[in-house]
């Protein structure tokens, strides 16, 4: 038996994506999530919370980017403020860092709601 060349299926490569869109999407993550207030009746709000639940398995791995993030920018804002006595540097750093772990929490919180709290 003999394979034509022209019937076998080959995989169609993905179209690449714009890098400010992969970049948004590698840090932030609402793109994953469906708006349950947008649905316009009770089986459609199930439906986008069962997703919501079922795509909450990535939120660790947005906190773990958020964390290497809130870690790196507290270290520069360390390195400009003790190595090259830059405060302002410092303090932008630090200002950072500390934006960066309101998203952790943020991010925390959103997965303990998804996967541990009771809806009926």
């Amino acid at each position: 038996m003999t394979i034509d060349k022209d019937t076998q299926h080959q995989p169609v490569p993905a179209p690449e994506m714009p890098f400010r869109r992969l970049l948004y999407r590698f840090l932030f993550f609402d793109w994953l999530f469906h708006d349950v207030s947008a649905a316009r009746d009770r089986f459609e709000r199930h439906a986008a919370h069962q997703h919501n639940r079922r795509m909450s398995r990535y939120l660790p791995v947005y906190l773990r980017r958020w964390s290497f993030l809130t870690a790196f920018d507290f270290a520069l804002g360390i390195l400009f403020e003790k190595v090259l006595q830059a405060g302002l540097l410092s303090a932008w750093f630090f200002t950072w860092s500390c934006v960066t772990f309101t998203g952790m929490v943020v991010i925390t919180v959103a997965w303990l709601i998804l996967n541990h709290a009771r809806f009926s």
